[in-house]
């Protein structure tokens, strides 16, 4: 998982390396005649993903800790925050496109959807690694011994998460 995590690390990167220069070139952003990046819903998508990452922390812990039957719990409230993570970004590209804001309307559009379009396919990636943990766990199959997939999606999880604090820090408050 390390090593899968450090390859998708060097690929975020690169698009954020792809993305300063971008910046870096251009005499204003976003550029004139271009709406400018919401703040707000980003800003509750930050919460809710940092929250998402506390539930799947605590699930994580439960079972390490021998209550396993409670990881069921922390993994449905972890999904229910991936899916408000989901609908509140769909929600974003949505007020952004009525602003006039488009993919090809330029590099900045291009730069906001790709990044963001980006991200969420690994949420819901991660989302339905959640599902398949839930299933697992209303089988009550993992314990203290056998806790391994709970972790290496947890960690995963938690790397979705850090790259959407990097991209709101970067993208939409600086």
């Amino acid at each position: 998982m390390v090593i899968f995590l450090g390859s998708w690390a060097m690929m975020f990167a690169s698009i954020f390396f792809a993305y300063g220069m971008v910046r870096a070139r251009a005499p204003v952003w976003p550029p004139p005649g271009m709406p400018p990046f919401p703040v707000l819903l980003p800003a509750i998508n930050t919460v809710v993903l940092a929250l998402s990452s506390v539930t799947m922390q605590l699930g994580l812990r439960r079972v390490r800790g021998g209550k396993a039957p409670e990881l069921r719990w922390w993994l449905l409230g972890t999904i229910a925050l991936g899916l408000l993570f989901v609908a509140l970004q769909l929600q974003l590209w949505r007020s952004v496109w009525r602003g006039g804001l488009r993919v090809d309307s330029g590099i900045d559009g291009s730069v906001l959807y790709g990044l963001t379009w980006f991200h969420a396919l690994h949420v819901v990636c991660g989302l339905g690694v959640l599902g398949w943990l839930l299933a697992g766990a209303l089988r009550n199959t993992y314990s203290v011994r056998h806790h391994a997939p709970v972790r290496l999606a947890a960690m995963f999880w938690h790397f979705v998460d850090v790259v959407w604090v990097l991209m709101f820090l970067t993208v939409f408050l600086l």
